[in-house]
């Protein structure tokens, strides 16, 4: 009888611990592990010196000094950016991998290449958006036109005389004027040349009459009046272009913006991505960020997940139409 109560004890102790052990357990297992433990590598589909690469780099050195971590730029060009995608999509999700997206890549390509290997939806975890960069409608001085209005009406009274050049078949440049002549009834032919610099070249020689081009590649010649500048192609006017009108202000609903975003391998733990949002967020809206961005023409725009999500879908949408009316494709 006297053994009883210490018996007794000795069960409840041992399961006392191991209440706690289980308690100690479970408690580990609930918390998200310390974030990031290695260096972060954000890949870029293009060459570096590009806009894709500038943004990575600027970014990369803000994660770096707010995750305490090393961030590895890696550049992977080829196939338009998709070979990386591809690339990309079948990493692990675990963090340590961060893809810069684009227009072309997330949005035109489901459209122009019948075998796909990623879908730019279900095969990454969206993250952010980043920044967009606006071309501008920009034409040679002896077209007899100063304005959006006015080319309308030369274009509308002389189909097909008109020639616009781009940096390349299916390329931000093209779809542009491809979005403007069904918006606007009006034919014009599209030339397309292999690389920016050469269609600009011409179009300056006066052997094509418009082009949308980059304002970096553009301004230059606008200043010298080698070029006169008809309109931005941005929905709203921007502060880097004082001035110059959208063409929106024509032609209602019309936009036709570059932009490149933040994305992940698919199944990106939540806290993970809520982390990764929240700095590259907080990173694009320092001043100093903001002000290197719009120097170069690029104007930041971070967003939630969800609405990353909903904005290239609705890019899709946009533009799925435009490429199959156009009957554009690269295969």
């Amino acid at each position: 009888m006297d053994k009883e109560p210490m018996v007794y004890f000795e069960i409840n102790r041992r399961k006392a611990m191991l209440i706690g052990g289980l308690g100690l357990t479970n408690r580990a297992w609930s918390e998200p592990s310390a974030y990031p433990l290695k260096p972060i590598k954000i890949i870029v589909p293009t060459p570096p010196g590009g806009g894709a690469d500038y943004l990575a780099r600027l970014i990369g050195q803000k994660l770096s000094a707010r995750l305490s971590q090393s961030i590895v730029i890696e550049n992977r060009p080829g196939a338009a950016g998709d070979t990386a995608a591809e690339q990309v999509s079948k990493m692990p999700g675990d963090g340590y991998t961060i893809f810069i997206g684009a227009i072309a890549i997330l949005a035109l390509s489901p459209f122009l290449y019948k075998n796909l290997p990623c879908d730019p939806v279900k095969d990454f975890t969206h993250i952010s958006k980043g920044v967009s960069l606006s071309n501008l409608l920009v034409a040679h001085p002896a077209l007899p036109v100063n304005n959006v209005k006015e080319l309308i009406a030369y274009a509308q009274s002389k189909p097909g005389l008109i020639n616009y050049s781009s940096s390349g078949n299916a390329t931000a440049g093209h779809l542009a004027g491809v979005l403007f002549a069904s918006m606007t009834n009006t034919e014009m032919v599209h030339i397309p040349y292999k690389g920016g610099g050469p269609a600009m070249n011409d179009l300056i020689a006066g052997h094509v009459q418009i082009s949308f081009a980059s304002p970096p590649s553009a301004m230059p010649y606008v200043k010298n009046g080698r070029l006169k500048v008809l309109g931005v192609t941005s929905e709203v006017r921007q502060v880097h272009l004082p001035g110059i009108a959208t063409i929106a202000e024509t032609v209602p609903g019309f936009s036709a913006s570059n932009w490149y975003c933040f994305v992940a391998p698919p199944n990106l733990p939540k806290d993970i991505l809520d982390k990764l949002n929240a700095e590259i967020r907080s990173s694009l809206l320092e001043s100093s960020v903001a002000a290197n961005l719009i120097s170069q023409g690029m104007i930041p725009e971070p967003s939630s997940p969800e609405e990353l999500t909903q904005f290239i879908v609705a890019e899709m949408n946009k533009w799925g139409p435009v490429i199959k009316r156009a009957r554009i494709s690269v295969d």
